[in-house]
């Protein structure tokens, strides 16, 4: 089976009007959980960190691909740089040396 890894850079889909892609954000993680294939690892880099904290608009999605063993890896740099780790409601923290191994073990890696 394709290991397959996903990587959010931000809160926002794409570029341009951010709470346009803020909600496509939410869309996309939604349609990923209801998706019969899941990736087997997210990936949250610099503001997508915000989304795995207490506020996040997209909660739902996250424990729902979490429940279905999706892991949820958030970057420690980023996570100590917003000042956010008691508000990280949902996923784990890791150092850049795990996210390296798990791009490295990856077969398929999708940025959206």
């Amino acid at each position: 089976m394709t290991k397959t890894t996903i990587i959010l850079h931000s809160e926002s889909l794409g570029r341009g009007n951010d709470e346009l892609g803020k909600t496509m954000t939410g869309a996309f993680l939604r349609k990923l959980w209801a998706s019969a294939k899941k990736p087997d690892t997210i990936i949250f880099y610099n503001s997508a960190v915000h989304l795995l904290t207490n506020r996040s608009p997209v909660l739902d999605a996250l424990s729902g691909l979490s429940k279905s063993g999706v892991d949820l890896v958030a970057c420690q740099t980023c996570i100590g740089f917003y000042e956010i780790e008691k508000k990280l409601t949902i996923g784990r923290i890791v150092d850049m040396q795990e996210i390296v191994s798990i791009l490295t073990k990856s077969e398929k890696v999708i940025t959206p």
